[in-house]
């Protein structure tokens, strides 16, 4: 696999994008980036919001409940666009309706550290691909961790100049 998103800075913070095409409509991808049991196939972690209006508490978890800690709902404008805060960072997730039924998600994560792009860009192909699956009606098991495909994706980010250097967790 080779990688897919692009390092960027908006307004001097770090980010990433990834820019992904679904053979399906909008209202269906947008499912899966709210429903927390369509997260569960594809998201790094156990997402639990009790509402997605714009201010409401967004929780993580791993493996206890909370222990990935929490976040903001920033924006929810259902089919189009859902953006949350996760421990400060920003999650940002447009959808656009194209010819056909088919829809384009834009992903943009706003982070806090530099030198976490290529190791953030790895995991989030890994997650994008799994969405991919999902949103296909095939879901694997979530995505997790270090994996030999992880590996191949961090050193393309690597190789390509984008900023790396932040610890690796496992």
């Amino acid at each position: 696999m080779n990688p897919t998103g692009s390092y960027l800075e908006i307004d001097g913070r770090p980010a990433l994008r990834f820019v992904r095409e679904y053979q399906h409509p909008a209202e269906r991808v947008f499912v899966l980036l709210t429903d927390p049991a369509e997260l569960a196939h594809w998201f790094p972690a156990r997402v639990a919001a009790p509402t997605w209006s714009t201010g409401a508490t967004v929780t993580f978890s791993f493996e206890a409940d909370g222990d990935g800690g929490t976040g903001t709902v920033l924006a929810h404008e259902p089919p189009h666009r859902i953006a949350f805060s996760w421990e400060g960072e920003e999650l940002w997730f447009t959808l656009e309706s194209l010819r056909d039924g088919r829809s384009r998600l834009t992903f943009t994560h706003l982070m806090d550290e530099r030198d976490a792009a290529s190791r953030n860009a790895a995991g989030w192909d890994v997650c994008l691909e799994a969405l991919a699956a999902a949103i296909d009606g095939t879901p694997a098991s979530p995505p997790g961790g270090r994996s030999p495909e992880w590996e191949a994706l961090y050193e393309g980010y690597v190789a390509a100049g984008v900023p790396s250097g932040a610890a690796i967790p496992g």
